[in-house]
């Protein structure tokens, strides 16, 4: 079976409103172009997948529980074909303090994608609002592409050279 290609996405700033720490479902504010486009990628051959740092657990703003319900709910609202989240942060509290392999910028949500789906990686995109989004995508070996429906270039946290700057996830899924 032949390899499919797939567009990572970011969950803040990329599907939903870009908000701080997003602790229940009730102030996850999807676009209302996210499934539009999510329908667009599947259209064009590609699965849609969203990786998405959320350290509010680590932070002890809200359970592992509770960021499961959100990321259910966002799957079955958009369409996505899969979602992986890390819940780790270096100054987080108890099992969650940690330095991982999947927050991002590493690449182990992407890699653990990669194997749960048989992706290829050469004909796949990374779209993000953040440096740690396009760093994540470029220590893949992913095209990536920055965004400003979030943090977007002027909030950058260090220099990164994206492949692709674009004004959000419509016009994106417009160029492919």
């Amino acid at each position: 079976m032949k390899k499919k290609p797939a567009v990572f996405l970011d969950r803040d700033g990329v599907l939903c409103t870009e908000k701080s720490y997003i602790t229940k479902k009730e102030d996850l504010e999807i676009f209302p172009f996210t499934k539009h486009c999510i329908d667009i990628l599947h259209q064009k051959g590609f699965l849609a997948i969203c990786i998405t740092n959320q350290s509010a657990v680590a932070r002890g703003m809200m359970t592992e529980e509770t960021l499961r319900g959100m990321n259910d709910y966002l799957v079955e609202m958009t369409g996505l074909d899969a979602l992986y989240y890390c819940p780790h942060h270096p100054e987080g509290i108890g099992i969650y303090r940690k330095k991982c392999t999947c927050r991002k910028p590493a690449a182990g949500l992407l890699m653990q994608a990669q194997k749960d789906f048989d992706i290829d990686m050469g004909r796949s995109y990374l779209a993000g609002d953040r440096a740690s989004d396009i760093l994540c995508g470029k220590n893949a070996g992913l095209k990536t592409v920055l965004l400003e429906s979030g943090y977007g270039i002027k909030r950058l946290e260090y220099d990164v050279t994206p492949d692709f700057f674009l004004q959000d996830l419509k016009e994106f899924t417009g160029m492919l």
